[in-house]
């Protein structure tokens, strides 16, 4: 495999990490703008882990996404309080603190960057993305899924039934947090140097939107929609300064098309009952 491929199929397994840490939180009906903050700490806490003090990588990833998953349990508990725009504000301004934070924190090369991180490979990543997966779909078939799916579609009914709602979107936070912080490690190690740029805004908007436009109903949407919209930058490269134009315009006709996203749990319904039926 050529290094081209390789990074493009690396890019897209990180893009997915991220798909699904914000799907743990828009499961709970939250959007949240803040994904790249727990990307971040998931990259520098477990880059100074190794660079800095010498650990083995498997440790490092699992601190720097515990470390993201502990910030999202803090940050959670009052941003949470906030409804509507002022609780996609609230992630927003988290986002861009913790990117403040690092590209000033001189211990983890500040506005310089920090380099020297080696040790993913392509595999590991998928290995992380299918133990998510599996992880993602046991839960949708427990009773925790269930209840999620009830906070989705009406949280004042979920309550009345007694639901805690505010425990499990904490709870979501956290779960987000840490798929991204482990997506942040693992990004950290391969890209072999990280800057605060890495972690702007754009790539929390990128993480909601895999999700949106893939589907929200269901967790294979969100996986779908991180891998065409992974792909589809690349495979309008013939089109040169046109590219970003005609990527804008896809997403615009899709959003038009298919609001409720590519992949719906009726459409897979359809799926399942045509590749199961009797000849």
């Amino acid at each position: 495999m050529n290094i081209y491929l390789e990074g493009v199929l690396a890019a897209m397994g990180i893009n997915i990490l991220l798909a699904l840490s914000a799907r743990a939180i828009l499961a709970t009906d939250r959007l949240s703008l803040g994904n790249a903050g727990f990307m971040a700490i998931g990259a520098y806490v477990s880059a100074y882990l190794t660079v800095s003090l010498g650990w083995d990588l498997y440790p490092a990833i699992a601190v720097g996404g515990s470390a993201a998953a502990a910030i999202g349990l803090l940050v959670g508990l009052p941003v949470l309080r906030l409804q509507g725009i002022y609780f996609v504000m609230g992630t927003l301004a988290f986002g861009e603190v913790v990117r403040t934070f690092f590209q000033n924190f001189e211990p983890t090369g500040g506005a310089y960057g920090m380099r020297g991180m080696f040790g993913t490979t392509l595999t590991m990543i998928y290995v992380f993305v299918a133990a998510f997966l599996v992880l993602f779909l046991a839960l949708g078939r427990s009773r925790l899924g269930y209840v999620a799916d009830a906070l989705h579609d009406d949280d004042e009914a979920a309550r009345s039934i007694g639901i805690n709602v505010d425990l499990l979107r904490l709870l979501a936070f956290a779960w987000g947090g840490l798929i991204a912080g482990i997506a942040g490690a693992l990004f950290a190690h391969y890209a072999l140097y990280i800057e605060s740029g890495n972690f702007n805004f754009l790539v929390s908007a990128n993480a909601v939107l895999f999700v949106i436009l893939g589907g929200v109903q269901t967790v294979w949407g969100a996986i779908l929609g991180a891998v065409i919209f992974s792909l589809l930058p690349e495979g309008l490269r013939f089109l040169a300064d046109w590219r970003l134009s005609a990527y804008g315009v896809i997403l615009v006709g899709l959003m038009i098309l298919r609001p409720e996203g590519i992949l719906t749990r009726a459409m897979l319904r359809r799926l399942a009952g045509f590749f199961v039926r009797k000849p």
